[in-house]
């Protein structure tokens, strides 16, 4: 089984250079905790919505918002991002990725194509999908 029937291909990629406003906005209006960062098309890096909560001030959005804490959200994503890349290729194996994830103890795991451009993004919970369908597929069959 390869990785590509499962991974989620509807990527959502920001640059280097995009602020955590820009990021909070992404977060906020879509369902993903992970976002791919590029530079020229090249995966460089990964901002988990954990990163960017660490990184902004806890009173955003609150009654008590100032100026110094509406400026956490000015920092670029190059300033927090994971640069330690753990990647797949499309055709590595449902083994080998359930390995990288207990190897590397992480929860998604960036797919890149030959020329390091992110073709898709594949998370622990892609991989339970897909182990919970086929187990009641199995079970059904009895």
């Amino acid at each position: 089984m390869k990785i590509k029937t499962i991974m989620t291909t509807d990527i959502v990629c920001v640059q280097m250079d995009s602020t955590l406003s820009e990021v909070k906005r992404l977060f906020e209006n879509h369902k993903f905790h992970h976002l791919l960062v590029v530079e020229n098309t090249k995966l460089v890096g990964i901002l988990s919505d954990r990163d960017y909560l660490k990184a902004i001030s806890p009173n955003i959005d609150t009654a008590v918002e100032s100026l110094r804490d509406s400026a956490s959200l000015n920092k670029r994503v190059h300033q927090i991002m994971s640069r330690d890349l753990v990647t797949l290729s499309p055709t590595s194996g449902l083994f080998k990725a359930i390995q990288t994830f207990n190897a590397n103890g992480v929860s998604c795991i960036p797919v890149i194509n030959s020329e390091f451009q992110p073709v898709g993004i594949l998370s622990w919970r892609d991989v339970f999908k897909f182990v919970e369908t086929k187990q009641i597929e199995k079970y059904l069959s009895k």
